[in-house]
């Protein structure tokens, strides 16, 4: 097979050639990703230069993962880029994680260097001198296993350091630290009333009796749509959720992206309370005469719960009413019970986290 040549009849090497547009020599390859791309020159010996560089950063790079080291980071970039299985939101949220916690100081050790008392030490700092939660622990755990679990596989190192870890560190604390338990219904009921007899957080209701009254999670609430609900026969179609992460282009900034349900099992069709049916007639009755929401997110509009500013709720700004909310409650309890000679009914620190209302002790 004849070589390919250029303009001026040089013969041109495996994966050159000249494009006939500008005259521009172009080297095309596939990045350790399998991702096919490009590099570009205005003379051949440019462009060759650039290869050669191009093949030694390639060949230095796997020299050192395969020695042994490579950090942390170089290995867990290599493991992130192998899950294309992985839907948007689970891909972004495993690289928040790790980005957050643990790529600017424990993902600079040298990954043949990490033993198991190193992962042990990170884990218990995180707990007692960065305030984590043992479940949020968890989620970085499971960014972290497989990432070691890539280099056991692909010889580098003998042992995954991580391998029970958590169940040393749960076993240590008795696995208290974050427990997680649901509001009393005595407490739910203070905390409703209180909302609908307030003149400051009257406005909440309708989203809190929604989200109590379906026990869905709190990006399906956020996410829920008009279309999703219908009134006449009284059920509510929850087909997507909302989520709000920093995106890999930007770790920065925040943005909403809707997610769809892993399984099939996801999509279910609830059928309402009394109290749900008419806190979303109220709401709809309520936007027929104000106006409903403009706001898109991902093409998707007609958004029920939505702020001030036309946009819809994030978890931080639920949780952060949730405190505003009980924290004025409980000074009013605590007075009024005084007054009425009586115990308070105290609402304990409380958020929104997956599909109920929780409180942590």
């Amino acid at each position: 097979m004849a070589a390919r040549k250029d303009n001026k009849g040089r013969a041109l090497r495996k994966g050159e050639f000249q494009r006939a547009s500008d005259g521009k020599y172009v080297y095309g390859y596939v990045d350790p990703n399998g991702v096919r791309r490009y590099i570009y020159s205005k003379d051949l010996k440019t462009l060759r230069e650039r290869e050669e560089k191009l093949i030694k950063n390639q060949l230095d790079g796997l020299d050192v993962y395969v020695a042994g080291s490579a950090d942390l980071n170089f290995v867990f970039d290599r493991y992130i880029s192998t899950k294309s299985e992985l839907r948007r939101t689970t891909y972004t949220n495993y690289t928040y994680m790790y980005d957050h916690f643990v790529r600017d100081r424990f993902g600079k050790k040298k990954v043949g260097d990490i033993k198991y008392s190193d992962v042990l030490h990170f884990y218990h700092d995180r707990i007692h001198n960065k305030g984590i939660q043992i479940n949020t622990l968890d989620t970085i755990h499971i960014v972290l296993h497989p990432t070691f679990q890539l280099a056991v596989r692909d010889g580098i190192i003998r042992m995954n350091p991580s391998d029970g870890v958590m169940a040393e560190l749960k076993k240590k604390t008795g696995n208290k630290k974050g427990i997680r338990h649901a509001l009393t219904v005595e407490q739910q009921r203070s905390f409703m009333n209180y909302i609908a007899e307030s003149t400051v957080f009257v406005g909440w209701l309708p989203f809190f009796t929604v989200l109590l009254g379906t026990g869905c999670r709190i990006g399906e609430v956020v996410g829920l749509r008009w279309q999703d609900v219908d009134l006449k026969e009284r059920t509510i179609n929850i087909n997507h959720a909302m989520t709000y992460y920093p995106r890999r282009d930007d770790t920065y900034k925040c943005e909403f992206k809707v997610s769809l349900p892993k399984t099939d099992a996801g999509i279910r069709i609830l059928p309402m309370m009394k109290q749900v049916y008419e806190a979303l007639q109220g709401e709809y009755d309520r936007q027929k005469e104000k106006g409903f929401s403009e706001a898109v997110v991902d093409g998707m509009s007609g958004f029920i719960f939505t702020n001030r500013f036309d946009t819809i709720h994030n978890p931080q700004a639920v949780n952060r009413a949730i405190k505003r909310i009980y924290e004025a409650y409980n000074a009013e309890e605590i007075v009024r019970a005084k007054n009425e000679h009586r115990d308070p009914i105290i609402i304990p620190h409380f958020l929104c986290h997956g599909r109920v209302i929780i409180r942590t002790s």
